[in-house]
């Protein structure tokens, strides 16, 4: 079969291994189509994802679709369409029975935190344990069904916020994580929702999405105290201070982009004088099957994807996703 594989910084290959065979408990996969997610993007120009190295080689892709090719089971037949929940969790902790994605211990598709690495979802042929996998309501198309996991992303963070309903909500970065927010809280039932991003193809996507307020950053002003809720998708300290004088008083902040693992500047100052919560969301436990039933529903978010390459076409396609005013939402079609 063959993988796409990151050997080190821009070197990514699509190399020739063998079909691997499921064991207990475990399904192979057919897969059909991988997103290029923010972390493939640092693993394959940078060779590290924040503090992850890559230190041997690493098939990327934890966003993914596909269908049943064997299920030693017998339980799921050939050619189930299905969609895949990518991590795997640690011991239960107490205090985390309703988090398990945050235990410790734990490993997700595609990452280099662990050594070995967790290999991911960028091959012909892919071994799941039988819990990661959710089949697809009829009717939902593979293409679409590879935006689950970054939807759950997207409905994790919002359910952070609380009740939305009525409320005024502003998403910094409209990147294809801060899109999705965008749809999730038009989904939740937010009165408003505002956008901003430093291009303007992002903004036009973002209105397309149901964003009524767009802010281009330079030519815009966000005045402060605007909004009842802010969703920082974009992992910019600078950003993160808007956010904060965004936010009305005893409103929350919602930090979905990931930060630099290093000192930042960010004033908080006002912080304290408006008595704002800032939350950190990370990934999503059960939202995959709430964002499974909602690409079911409609074709609304079909415009988050913005291209479709053949894999074996990586260079060209991490090159087009990592350029937010051509592309929203790459996948690589297996």
């Amino acid at each position: 079969m063959k993988s796409l594989v990151i050997h080190g910084k821009e070197d990514i290959r699509w190399d020739d291994r063998e079909i691997p065979e499921p064991g207990a408990g475990e399904v192979r996969l057919r897969v059909g189509f991988v997103g290029i997610c923010g972390s493939d993007l640092h693993y394959y120009f940078h060779g590290a994802n924040g503090e992850y190295t890559i230190r041997e080689p690493l098939v990327p892709g934890h966003e993914l679709s596909g269908v049943v090719d064997l299920d030693p089971s017998g339980r799921l037949a050939p050619g189930t369409p299905v969609t895949v929940h990518p991590a795997r969790y640690g011991a239960s902790v107490p205090g985390l029975e309703d988090r398990p994605h945050l235990r410790p211990g734990g490993d997700y598709l595609g990452s280099a935190a662990a050594n070995p690495h967790r290999q991911g979802g960028a091959s012909e042929y892919l071994i799941v344990e039988e819990h990661m996998i959710r089949v697809l309501p009829d009717g939902l198309p593979l293409e679409r069904a590879a935006l689950a996991e970054p939807l759950a992303v997207a409905l994790h963070a919002v359910g952070l916020a609380g009740d939305v309903s009525g409320k005024r909500v502003l998403v910094i970065g409209a990147g294809p994580i801060g899109l999705l927010v965008v749809a999730a809280a038009v989904h939740a039932g937010a009165g408003v929702v505002g956008a901003s991003d430093v291009r303007t193809e992002p903004l036009d996507r973002a209105q397309a999405l149901g964003a009524t307020e767009v802010a281009l950053v330079g030519r815009d002003t966000i005045e402060n105290e605007s909004y009842d809720v802010v969703f920082e998708c974009s992992g910019v300290g600078v950003a993160l201070t808007q956010a904060v004088r965004a936010t009305r008083r005893t409103g929350t902040i919602v930090q979905v982009g990931m930060l630099p693992n290093s000192d930042i500047g960010v004033n908080l100052a006002p912080l304290l004088a408006k008595e704002l919560t800032i939350r950190g969301a990370f990934r999503f436990s059960t939202e995959i099957d709430d964002a499974v039933r909602m690409l079911a529903e409609s074709d609304a978010l079909d415009p988050v994807i913005s291209h479709v390459l053949p894999a074996s076409d990586a260079v060209n396609a991490f090159t087009i996703a990592r350029d937010s005013s051509a592309s929203a939402k790459v996948l690589l079609a297996l």
